[in-house]
């Protein structure tokens, strides 16, 4: 007998689930644990080069985020600025330029202090559990639990991490569970105990099944 899948687990503890796994599969061609493709493309590979990616696109699309990390980019000669050039750049000439807003200039500044000062030590986050991962993250001005969770879903790559609070997986549980309103973070954290010890998987699906529907995968 063949052994259980990732997407079989999933299908099995949830069926809902399981139908925006077999859209998703069906509009992609390959089930997203067997693909690098994250939905995310030209993520930085190095660690403060994705939580810069990752303050930039809070509370934006991922096409706008792209866009204006792109700019940050272009504005340092194609590469992601250290922490250094970054604190060497004037404020308000670097958010003009590139399109921040004033709150995530000051949080791409922040976090630039904190590596130089030796407050966050990128190099150790790997060794950390979730949880400490976050707490290290979120004691950064601008740095809340999302873009935590994005950090240790899409560069640590750890397979048990759900983004309760993202407004695209909260749509999506909408959507397919035919709930009558937006459901609140709580109520997706509920929802996703079912489906550990994969919930990063999942809400790979749930992110991927919205670009589905938008005919963007």
């Amino acid at each position: 007998m063949p052994a259980e899948t990732p997407e079989d687990y999933l299908r099995r503890v949830d069926s809902v689930l399981g139908r925006v796994i077999d859209d998703v599969v069906e509009a992609v061609g390959v089930p997203l644990s067997e693909s690098r493709d994250t939905g995310v493309p030209d993520l930085p590979a190095e660690h403060y080069g994705v939580l810069a990616r990752a303050i930039v696109g809070q509370n934006i699309s991922n096409v706008a985020a792209q866009a204006i990390f792109g700019r940050i980019l272009e504005r340092y000669g194609g590469r992601t600025p250290t922490p250094q050039e970054l604190l060497a750049d004037e404020p308000d000439a670097l958010r003009t330029a590139v399109g921040l807003s004033h709150a995530k200039t000051a949080s791409l500044r922040s976090l630039a202090e904190h590596v130089i000062s030796g407050e966050l030590e990128l190099e150790r986050l790997p060794d950390l559990p979730d949880d400490e991962v976050v707490a290290q993250l979120t004691a950064i001005k601008g740095i809340g639990r999302w873009t935590a969770e994005i950090f240790l879903i899409f560069h640590l790559l750890r397979p048990d991490v759900l983004a309760v609070g993202d407004l695209e997986i909260r749509r999506t549980v909408e959507a397919v569970y035919k709930l009558p309103e937006l459901p609140k973070p709580a109520e997706v954290e509920k929802l996703g105990q079912a489906w550990r010890p994969q919930r990063t998987l999942a809400g790979m699906y749930l992110w991927r099944w919205r670009a589905v529907q938008r005919g963007e995968a």
